[in-house]
């Protein structure tokens, strides 16, 4: 029997990664795109992963997006929504076009040195940046989100240092998932990297999306401000490590 692109086998344990990533997406707002296709990778070619990851985290997006709608802080949108649209287009371009693995090792050190820094210093401690630091790093959270399906590290770097609560950090990051949900997918359908069995693999799993998602908001009630910083460090460096180590 067949689930989509898996075997019963693979789409057994494709569901046990799924539910684990986006209950993480649940907790603290992203983490579920790269997660999941650095596991999912081991089942299938990138080239269908990425498309597949980002049905599912579209949906993500738009639950997440809709509960916490009055919780965004608009005040941070200006630029960083509109250079995460440019980079989306740039990176849907790259992934049709281009090797990734050089882009995608410079991320993975950015990465890195942020988590370290921000470790250093302390979370709380960190100093606040300037509004405008959005166009940058919204800007490469595009290209990798078209790249890998998850633009979460620059974008959470940005928010961490407005510092955010917790319920505002969220909810300002599903607004950038959902343009991004809109933006991909426009891109992606054009470049012919969605299809049909790209639609139906994506479906089998959708309910492993809604269990993890329903454990993660729990836990994210539950979560203490300090906590909820550090377990956003530890994501982002395991992102890192990933993107620098595949």
């Amino acid at each position: 029997m067949h689930f989509g692109y898996f075997a019963l086998d693979a789409y057994i344990i494709s569901c046990v990664i799924i539910v684990a990533a986006f209950a993480i997406r649940g907790m603290i707002g992203f983490g579920s795109g790269l997660i999941s296709v650095s596991l999912l990778i081991f089942f299938l070619p990138i080239k269908e992963v990425v498309p597949v990851v980002f049905l599912l985290g579209a949906v993500a997006a738009l639950a997440l997006g809709s509960y916490d709608f009055k919780e965004v802080a608009w005040a941070e949108m200006p630029w960083l929504w509109i250079f995460t649209i440019f980079g989306l287009i740039i990176g849907a371009w790259i992934l049709k076009a281009l090797p990734t693995q050089s882009v995608t090792v410079l991320l993975g050190i950015f990465i890195l040195v942020y988590v370290l820094y921000a470790l250093i210093t302390k979370p709380e401690g960190m100093p606040s940046v300037a509004r405008f630091w959005g166009a940058p790093l919204g800007f490469l959270g595009g290209v990798i989100g078209s790249l890998y399906g998850g633009g979460g590290p620059s974008i959470v770097a940005y928010l961490q240092m407005r510092h955010l609560n917790k319920r505002a950090f969220r909810a300002s990051f599903q607004f950038i998932a959902v343009t991004d949900a809109v933006v991909r997918g426009a891109l992606y359908f054009f470049l012919g990297l969605l299809n049909r069995h790209t639609v139906l693999t994506a479906a089998w799993l959708l309910p492993a999306v809604g269990i993890g998602l329903v454990s993660g908001n729990i836990l994210h009630f539950r979560i203490k401000p300090k906590p909820f910083q550090y377990l956003v460090l530890v994501v982002l460096a395991l992102v890192g490590i990933k993107l620098v180590i595949p």
